[in-house]
């Protein structure tokens, strides 16, 4: 079957229960995407399908045939990171950083419908996405960060 990753179109010749994350992983290459639970309970694998946040170790790859699948290598680079990315880096918004791809897919989605979020529209974007570090205070100023940099840039 064929998948859209990233914007590349990739054959992929996994079983059709196989979950999206092992295929991301294994066969497009894309690392960000973390195990976490393997049962759609943390959010480390999440990735946007078709604009919204979905845990992908919960998605068999035949549910994405023909849809939009983005993961965090997609937004941004090393060299030409999403605001998100650097604003990330530069309140520190990660300890040991396993959560944060996930959670900057979700921050993503957010922002890409609500440009200027309150606190609690970010808490309640985050909801499905797992923190055990305690940089909680850090990832709403990271967003809110991001969110202030990306409407400057529309302007």
């Amino acid at each position: 079957m064929q998948i859209t990753v990233n914007g590349r179109v990739l054959n992929v010749a996994a079983e059709a229960e196989t979950p999206l994350l092992y295929v991301l992983r294994n066969d497009a290459g894309c690392k960000g995407v973390r195990y976490g639970c393997g049962a759609g309970q943390c959010g480390a694998c999440m990735v946007i399908i078709d604009g919204k946040p979905v845990q992908a170790c919960d998605v068999p790859v035949s549910a994405v045939a023909g849809k939009s699948i983005t993961t965090v290598e997609g937004i941004g680079s090393e060299e030409k990171p999403h605001p998100l990315q650097s604003a990330f880096v530069e309140e520190q918004a990660a300890q040991c950083g396993y959560c944060i791809t996930g959670i900057i897919m979700s921050a993503k989605v957010l922002l890409d419908s609500n440009p200027s979020p309150s606190d609690a529209q970010i808490k309640e974007a985050l909801s499905k996405n797992l923190c055990r570090c305690g940089t909680h205070l850090r990832i709403v100023r990271a967003i809110k960060r991001a969110a202030a940099e990306m409407s400057g840039a529309r302007s």
